[in-house]
């Protein structure tokens, strides 16, 4: 089964709102060499319709010898969207039908990992269906006190395992985390 990943920017106070304004005064080599080995395990990305469109008018310009733009340009892109009628960007699908059956399907077929940046509402979507295998987030030390946060209106709780974490010079700590199981699927196992 493959799993799915989203790796997101944050502020510490949990804005991930515009990461391209605030977080490359925090880049290092390090860090950008542990995002392009997050980006290796994937095959594919997942993204929600504002960050699909933020995307597209930025990358397909951009030329292929940047790794980031050969790797998001070229892989497969699947959009959940039930606005979107057309997707222009290179190997895009839309998901507008039953989001949480298209994905559990779409994580049942043969692949790596799939990826997901930004598409807040969506990883928040994939966390209450159980469909989200793991977040790494990379809390960047500044807070910025206001816009969108990755965790605003939350539906259910949701408990999480800390499985990994790594603290870069630039002060930028990332953190990975695993759903908890519950009682019920640890007797599965």
């Amino acid at each position: 089964m493959r799993k799915i990943v989203a790796t997101e920017s944050v502020s510490l106070d949990g804005v991930m709102e515009s990461p391209e304004e605030w977080s490359p005064a925090y880049s290092t080599q390090e860090l950008d060499e542990a995002n392009a080995a997050g980006m290796a395990s994937s095959d594919a990305l997942l993204l929600g319709r504002v960050t699909y469109e933020e995307l597209v008018a930025f990358w397909p310009t951009q030329p292929d010898d940047n790794p980031i733009a050969k790797f998001i340009n070229n892989v497969p892109k699947y959009v959940v969207s039930t606005t979107l009628e057309d997707v222009e960007w290179n190997n895009s699908t839309i998901i507008a039908g039953n989001a949480e059956e298209e994905i559990d399907e779409l994580k049942q077929q043969d692949g790596d990992g799939i990826g997901i940046v930004g598409s807040g509402t969506l990883v928040r979507s994939l966390l209450d269906y159980g469909l989200l295998d793991e977040f790494v987030l990379n809390v960047h030390p500044l807070v910025l006190g206001d816009g969108k946060r990755l965790f605003e209106d939350v539906g259910e709780r949701n408990a999480l395992n800390l499985v990994d974490s790594k603290t870069f010079d630039s002060g930028v700590i990332s953190l990975t985390y695993q759903p908890a199981k519950t009682d019920v699927e640890e007797a599965d196992e």
